[in-house]
């Protein structure tokens, strides 16, 4: 039994280590496009230790870091010995629950005990996208270590016929969205305008428009964010429009979530990123998104051939 015990912290550690190089990659990601390489860890490690900050050193850096990856090794053995006392393969949506679940609990318990003010360190968006790659990342490799029969990845997706659709249509209202406004952009002599602005004020927290410049990094932040939402919002659609298939009366509740899909937007885009409305228009975000509708509902007409039958064939009854 000794020899399994070793070969769980063994992984278990390997695991947790690269689950925190990938964080310690995202954090100098987005220092480097801020301009300011190394400020997180920095910047944790003088408020962790109570040391005064002047800037990225060596010195802060190193301090954090021996924390850092110290306390991934032990989750990683934990997330190992998990999977052994459960008898569960490590798969996908595990990984995304122990990024955005585990990983967060324990990162702001943790700044909440050291008596520091969370929104004053890192934002909060970072640390969501950080711990999700980081998760996934972990559960992969103990998938891979524990040489699991069960698909890990996009291949489990096919396990899930629900998720799958869901994702393929959220994948074409995003491409719609992003052709518009691209087209809007290229037509202002302007190109990739609208993601560099959308993705400075959501993600770097940019607070005009004379505070953005053109960076790619930026769009591919940004454009990680705009598929993510569009995936969930796919598979919502899904859902209802299968409902439409079991009860036409449900095809109420699919004009009322487009409805508040536009609402949801406009409402975000309001409360972190005020002045961006401004710089695009009302009207292109509501065409934008109409677009996105049309194109979500036209992939979901292809592409269930029950539903075309039942509202071809009976009547709506609208159940109040």
């Amino acid at each position: 039994m000794k020899r399994p015990s070793n070969e769980l912290i063994y992984h278990g550690v390997i695991g947790g280590i690269l689950a925190g190089l990938v964080v310690v990659l995202w954090f100098l990601v987005v220092d480097t496009l801020a301009g300011q390489p190394f400020l997180t860890p920095a910047a944790l490690a003088s408020a962790l230790y109570h040391v005064p900050f002047e800037g990225p050193s060596f010195r802060l850096v190193a301090m954090y870091s021996v924390v850092h990856f110290g306390v991934f090794a032990v989750l990683g053995v934990c997330a190992a010995w998990v999977m052994v006392a459960l008898d569960a393969a490590p798969r996908l949506l595990l990984g995304v629950f122990f990024g955005i679940v585990v990983q967060e609990l324990l990162f702001y318990t943790g700044l909440f005990l050291s008596g520091l003010a969370p929104s004053g360190i890192i934002p909060w968006q970072h640390v969501i996208g950080a711990n999700l790659v980081s998760g996934i990342v972990l559960m992969a490799y103990l998938h891979r270590a524990s040489r699991a029969e069960l698909p890990f990845g996009l291949a489990s997706v096919k396990q899930h016929p629900l998720l799958n659709r869901g994702l393929m249509t959220g994948l074409v209202g995003a491409a719609a969205v992003a052709v518009w406004f691209f087209f809007l952009d290229v037509s202002a002599g302007a190109p990739f305008t609208t993601p560099v602005a959308l993705g400075s004020a959501l993600l770097f927290g940019a607070s005009n428009a004379d505070s953005i410049a053109l960076n790619l990094g930026v769009v591919a932040a940004y454009t990680v964010v705009h598929v993510v939402a569009f995936a969930i919002a796919g598979v919502i659609f899904v859902m209802i429009a299968e409902g439409i298939e079991r009860s036409p009366s449900f095809l109420l509740l699919a004009v009322l979530t487009a409805i508040v899909l536009d609402a949801v937007v406009v409402t975000g885009l309001a409360l972190g990123a005020q002045w961006v409305l401004g710089t695009l228009g009302i009207w292109s975000v509501f065409v934008g998104n109409l677009l996105a509708v049309a194109a979500m509902g036209w992939y979901v007409w292809q592409t269930h051939p029950i539903l075309q039958h039942r509202l071809r064939t009976q009547p709506l009854q609208v159940r109040v």
